[in-house]
């Protein structure tokens, strides 16, 4: 008998959790979440609630529901909270960062190689054939959120509107998101029956048996709102934020690239909502447009990395903090590996630091609102906007890998093929992201090879 039934069939609660335990769990997952949000979400639903059964199903749900109405990565986000709710201020933080950790060293390293032998025919191959992939997997991204958030007219209006929106009027994103959350509100009042899907993340009627965290468990005294808990994770949080902004301004003034890389992905971290795949559009807005740190194909190029590392797929920053240390040599000629891995770990710091802070200022208000649909509805209108934007950035890379001259240049057919195969692979037979992109890679070496 399997473990996933034995626990399934179990009447008693497991045994409470050590830190070691959580630890050493947090550690393999930083290692092994791959998939993007979904497959990371789906990942911690099988070990922490049907095998582990740490949380219960409601728990889970509920507090996948408060990360996803937060601007930053909920996968991230989401295991914090869990560490959180098992160990208290120092759980959660070890569980997010350890979920980040990981893919930050590889990202670091792969990115070195991918500006400094880019060019090599080997590395030029490989990225050939997985841009088009990356194309498929985000199409693949819309179809999958839409067809779990978009649950009638409403909810479709709201997508096509976002859609239209960002892609023929170019509104900017976070507009985009509060006037969905205000629709969402609104509609919660008006007719709350199309605005209770959760977001794409409604109840499943499984029952996995008692969990550590059960739906009637009292909230633990460290989840209890206090106001002076509050003030505390604030000033500290602005301390961690305020402190190395100052030195960056000290150091290097105001319109250094790594005190406006600092800058700019405080702002990404506070006004993007919807998750990596949302985020991106504003990134490649001021990080390829405004700021010149890299070009579009590097963009392009950074999420297929990012597709195929461990850890949020938003890690796809540490990227574009490294190449725009690397290329803009700000340590000089003699350092630019150096460069690339500050600029990375400061772009990090500053996109994730307000995802922590988010989690354990809003967890203990978060333990009262189970199942109220005033802070619900919001989130459902956001993750139906969110699907219209996330079309527009398929369309986007689309364009960029078929018309890689743009439209006045030629049409890369082999490019087409690749997309068109990879997307039958991802729809029809259900493959896994990381083989489609391992397959791709490889057809693209053989092509170039061949060329």
């Amino acid at each position: 008998m399997s473990t996933l039934i034995k626990n399934t069939l179990s009447t008693e609660p497991p045994k409470s959790v050590s830190f070691a335990e959580a630890f050493l769990f947090w550690l393999k997952l930083g290692f092994i979440s791959f998939g993007g949000p979904a497959g990371q979400i789906s990942m911690m639903h099988q070990e922490l609630v049907e095998r582990r059964r740490w949380i219960s199903e409601r728990r889970f749900l509920h507090a996948l529901n408060y990360c996803m109405v937060l601007p930053g990565p909920e996968a991230q986000q989401l295991a914090t909270y869990i560490g959180w709710m098992l160990h208290k201020t120092k759980g959660g933080i070890v569980a997010g960062v350890l979920f980040v950790l990981p893919s930050l060293f590889l990202l670091i390293g792969l990115s070195w190689i991918y500006i400094a032998y880019g060019e090599m025919p080997l590395v030029a191959g490989l990225f050939y054939g997985i841009k088009p992939a990356v194309t498929a997997i985000v199409v693949q991204a819309a179809h999958r959120i839409g067809s779990r958030a978009l649950k009638n007219n409403a909810l479709w209006a709201i997508a096509a509107a976002s859609f239209v929106a960002i892609f023929a009027l170019d509104v900017p994103f976070p507009i985009i998101v509060m006037v969905a959350a205000a629709i969402g509100y609104v509609g919660g009042i008006l007719s709350p029956e199309k605005f209770k899907t959760g977001g794409g993340h409604g109840k499943s009627d499984k029952s996995y048996g008692p969990a550590l965290i059960d739906d009637e468990t009292p909230t633990p005294d460290h989840a209890v709102f206090r106001w002076s808990r509050l003030v505390q994770v604030l000033v500290v949080g602005a301390l961690l934020w305020f402190i190395p902004m100052s030195l960056l301004i000290l150091q290097f003034g105001w319109d250094h690239t790594l005190t406006q890389m600092g800058w700019f992905f405080t702002k990404a971290a506070l006004l993007t909502f919807g998750g990596a795949y949302a985020v991106l559009p504003y990134v490649y807005q001021g990080a390829v447009e405004n700021f010149g740190w890299l070009t579009a194909t590097q963009m392009i190029d950074g999420l297929a990395l990012g597709e195929t590392t461990p850890g949020p797929l938003i890690m796809v920053v540490a990227f574009v903090g490294f190449i725009g240390g690397y290329v803009n040599a700000i340590f000089g000629a003699e350092h630019l590996f150096l460069a690339g891995a500050v600029a990375a770990c400061i772009v990090t710091w500053f996109t994730f630091l307000p995802s922590f802070i988010f989690i354990l200022t809003g967890g203990p208000l978060v333990e009262t609102t189970h199942n109220d649909l005033k802070f619900t509805a919001p989130l459902t209108a956001i993750t139906a906007a969110v699907v219209g934007v996330i079309l527009n950035l398929a369309l986007f890379f689309g364009y960029h890998v078929l018309w890689p001259q743009g439209f006045s240049g030629y049409f890369d057919v082999i490019s087409a093929l690749i997309a068109v195969a990879a997307g039958i692979a991802l729809f029809k037979f259900k493959r896994n992201v990381i083989h489609v992109i391992g397959v791709c890679a490889f057809v693209g070496l053989l092509v170039s090879y061949y060329k």
